[in-house]
């Protein structure tokens, strides 16, 4: 329900209707806020594809997959 722009109150009210409407409790606002930020953060990640991809063609150094599957993380790239 998050499209990356919606505001959080926005997209808190949407998942409480959705809830409601499936007869679950609705989640608090400070539960949905840490999940739309997980998946906000999650989709700004590279994946582990691109970063082979990028190793392989020399734009990222080979450590950047250890720092990925680490959980550390790296930064897109301006490809």
């Amino acid at each position: 329900m998050d499209d990356g722009v919606t505001p959080m109150a926005e997209v808190n009210r949407r998942v409480g209707l959705v809830a409601e409407a499936l007869g679950l409790t609705r989640p608090s606002y400070e539960q949905v806020r840490v999940l739309v930020h997980r998946a906000r953060r999650d989709r700004l990640a590279p994946t582990t594809g691109e970063i082979l991809l990028d190793i392989a063609f020399r734009v990222r150094p080979p450590d950047a997959l250890v720092s990925h599957l680490s959980g550390v993380g790296v930064p897109k790239t301006s490809k």
